[in-house]
């Protein structure tokens, strides 16, 4: 059994796992600190407060840890009801500030914990089987995609993009019309979240650098997201690229109509 979890929960996922069961632990170790210096002082005022504020403590530490364990058991293939992935995410997204101040005590750098969260993210993806009609399929892309000395303005309609191959966006567009899904480039994370407003997809593939999926998977939460980073051969946000292969994997992980194979990118 202990192979089998070495196997499927590779690094990547157990940086994040770890760090957040981490500070599952030290929350709930300081949420109990509090009930026990705060008991005396509620017993004072109401007699029963003790016992409500205990209830509550309790029931945030147990939503904690039943978050991280259908983390992990997601990860590990096991099916599990939709309100336990609901659940999990809210843990996720609770517990994440203080899994980067952990990974920054630990002297773990924020881009590791980021791709780590980015990793366990595609893996709860992919195990709900989410399947969405092709034209509620959103992919969202940085600006930087785009080659720095092309004229043509694709922010507001990617139409414009000659496609002539000089970055992806052209070969992206090209995936789009033949899945019949959308697709929009981004200037930042506001102009992001208002395109996103707008087309409201049903499931997103999202491509940008670690801490832009970071932050953009939890703003558009409970939006399904396959994350994809982006390559960065001049540094980034200045001509970057992805790789097309990975992408079309994620449209046929995500649509309806599309055939399955291979895993996407974790």
């Amino acid at each position: 059994m202990v192979g089998v979890v070495e196997q499927v929960i590779n690094p990547k996922k157990r940086v994040f796992l770890a760090l957040v069961l981490v500070s599952a632990i030290v929350t709930a170790i300081i949420l109990y600190l509090i009930w026990k210096v705060t008991f005396f002082g509620l017993a004072s005022i109401v007699a029963w407060l003790p016992a409500a504020f205990g209830i509550f403590v309790a029931g945030v530490i147990l939503f904690l840890f039943l978050g991280e364990l259908a983390i992990v058991l997601a990860i590990l293939g096991m099916p599990l009801p939709k309100i336990l992935y609901f659940w999990a995410w809210k843990a996720i997204n609770f517990l994440f500030p203080f899994a980067v101040g952990l990974g920054r005590i630990f002297s773990v750098p924020r881009s590791k914990v980021e791709q780590s969260f980015v990793a366990v993210n595609n893996a709860l993806v992919k195990q709900h089987h989410v399947r969405v009609p092709s034209n509620r399929l959103l992919i969202l892309t940085p600006h930087c995609l785009q080659l720095d000395t092309c004229p043509r303005k694709i922010t507001r309609n990617v139409e414009n993009c000659a496609q002539c191959g000089g970055c992806s966006v052209g070969s992206l567009l090209k995936l789009c019309h033949q899945y019949g899904m959308h697709l929009v480039v981004a200037t930042g994370g506001t102009l992001a979240r208002q395109l996103v407003a707008k087309a409201r997809p049903k499931a997103i593939i999202a491509v940008a650098c670690e801490r832009d999926l970071t932050s953009g998977i939890q703003d558009v939460f409970p939006i399904p997201v396959i994350a994809i980073f982006n390559q960065r051969p001049f540094g980034p946000c200045f001509n970057t690229r992805v790789d097309i292969a990975r992408v079309e994997e994620a449209i046929r992980l995500l649509g309806e109509g599309t055939p399955q194979h291979g895993s996407q990118q974790s």
